[in-house]
């Protein structure tokens, strides 16, 4: 996916400044609750599990293999969304320092492109680590932040007319994001020989 963000570690920016000049929710909601965070936490869990679906009977030895132009690997795909974990906790106020290796910045940030060199990419069971512990911390965080935070304006400028608020951008990323990625490699498995996970 192309032109989402464009700044920064990951080709995300850096939030925790971005976010405090802009401290307004641009809707009113109950400081005290935390509806949003909890609607949007079972749907990521449903995810992961569709992602351990796809990906955990994918041979270690084939998890990084392009079999066509243009058609991103597991490897790819896994690594990209590992990545972005850690931007969504920033986002919802909890910075994970040092939460996934400085070396999947330029393997995979948003623009990165998939490669087919051997060995070029972390081991299957880096990634799918790196993966999972870091939306699970999401999906762990999500319940515990008030809907006020997710009101705030979106400090991605880029995104703002179409994802106008934090929980606009959060929804998006540990859904849609996540799951147009997972898509690709439903895709692949089928190039691969590898047929239905589901």
């Amino acid at each position: 996916m192309r032109g989402f963000v464009v700044a920064g570690r990951g080709g995300y920016p850096r939030l925790m400044t971005t976010m405090t000049n802009q401290p307004t929710p641009i809707c009113h909601t109950n400081p005290t609750s935390t509806a949003i965070g909890t609607a949007i936490a079972p749907a990521l869990t449903m995810t992961l599990g569709y992602a351990a679906k796809l990906i955990d009977s994918i041979p270690a030895e084939q998890f990084a293999v392009m079999p066509k132009a243009d058609l991103n690997s597991a490897a790819f795909c896994i690594g990209h969304l590992a990545l972005y974990a850690p931007w969504v906790c920033e986002l919802l106020g909890h910075p994970q320092v040092d939460a996934i290796p400085s070396t999947y910045d330029a393997l995979f940030k948003n623009g990165a492109p998939c490669l087919a060199t051997a060995g070029v990419y972390p081991s299957k069971e880096e990634l799918i680590k790196n993966f999972n512990s870091g939306w699970n911390k999401v999906a762990l965080l999500l319940p515990t932040v008030d809907d006020a935070h997710f009101a705030k304006v979106n400090p991605v400028a880029q995104m703002v007319e179409r994802l106008p608020t934090i929980g606009a951008l959060v929804a998006f990323m540990c859904l849609a994001h996540n799951t147009m990625h997972l898509g690709q490699i439903s895709a692949w498995r089928r190039v691969m020989g590898l047929g239905s996970a589901m």
